[in-house]
């Protein structure tokens, strides 16, 4: 699943030109077949539990190669149908080799539904992520199992991260860096609260458009990291309101309803962030 390139961020930081990599990331490589520079490299995954992370404000710069993140074009150098879902897997897989080198060799899986998965079937966000349980980096539980995540915010887990989601390094991503609370809570998911597609029009044409032509692309659904108050659906982490179109953006500041008209992924309060979630523990 692309774990060259997984492999060749943990050993030079970055994505290294000469490691190859890209390419479909739905085959079944295993880290034994890992090889940089045609030397295969033994990578085995870590033992240490960790399944589930949002994607920092940091990283999604990073590997969009954009300060304003990559709105709703999730391809990440994917190809043909499904390459917006397939794009979005690898961005989970990347972030989390970098933050736990080892760890691009799970099977990550981004929380996102689409209305076409690549073979013509709509595509659910639950029914993508395994069934837990699930664990941030630092190995507190977020959740134990579907039935636990089915709920405004997810029951069973550690109190500290319910209702702060962390990001791949396990800090809480409401004050990432420290400096004091941002508003970030915005995270694309395009599903209602049953984890299934919220609707044709509420995945940035299934993650491959962010020109902010909102007629044509539509308006992504997002779910709230942490809660914004107020209770209810708009608290849900995976469906709580729709942004005003696909375009990046970083907004980080108390937005209040989203601007309808700015078209980002940002109008609401955020950056185009994902959920990751890994099958394995």
């Amino acid at each position: 699943m692309g774990i060259q390139r997984y492999l060749c961020l943990a050993l030079v930081g970055s994505i290294a030109t000469g490691c190859g990599g890209g390419g479909n990331s739905g085959g079944d490589d295993q880290p034994g077949d890992a090889s940089i520079d045609g030397k295969p490299i033994d990578a085995p995954i870590p033992t240490e539990k960790f399944s589930m992370f949002v994607t920092s404000l940091k990283r999604m710069r990073e590997l969009s190669g954009n300060q304003l993140g990559f709105g709703g074009d999730l391809r990440f150098g994917e190809t043909g149908p499904g390459a917006g879902l397939r794009g979005a897997d690898k961005i989970c897989s990347t972030i989390a080799e970098m933050s736990m080198p080892g760890a691009g060799a799970k099977t990550w899986r981004a929380f996102l539904s689409a209305k076409d998965g690549g073979n013509g079937q709509q595509v659910n966000a639950i029914d993508r992520i395994g069934n837990g349980p699930w664990y941030d980096r630092i190995g507190r539980l977020w959740a134990n199992s579907k039935a636990d995540i089915m709920g405004i915010r997810p029951s069973g887990g550690d109190a500290t991260i319910r209702n702060d989601f962390p990001n791949e390094d396990g800090v809480p991503n409401h004050d990432p860096d420290g400096t004091g609370d941002v508003d970030n809570h915005d995270f694309l998911t395009g599903t209602n609260l049953q984890g299934q597609l919220y609707s044709a029009s509420a995945t940035c044409l299934d993650w491959t458009a962010n020109a902010g032509n909102k007629p044509v692309e539509g308006q992504p659904r997002v779910g709230h990291s942490w809660p914004r108050g107020g209770g209810g659906s708009i608290d849900s982490w995976m469906s709580s309101l729709t942004e005003s179109g696909c375009a990046p953006s970083v907004d980080l500041v108390e937005m209040g309803p989203p601007n309808p008209n700015h078209n980002t992924v940002g109008s609401g309060g955020g950056y185009g962030g994902i959920y990751c979630f890994a099958l394995q523990p």
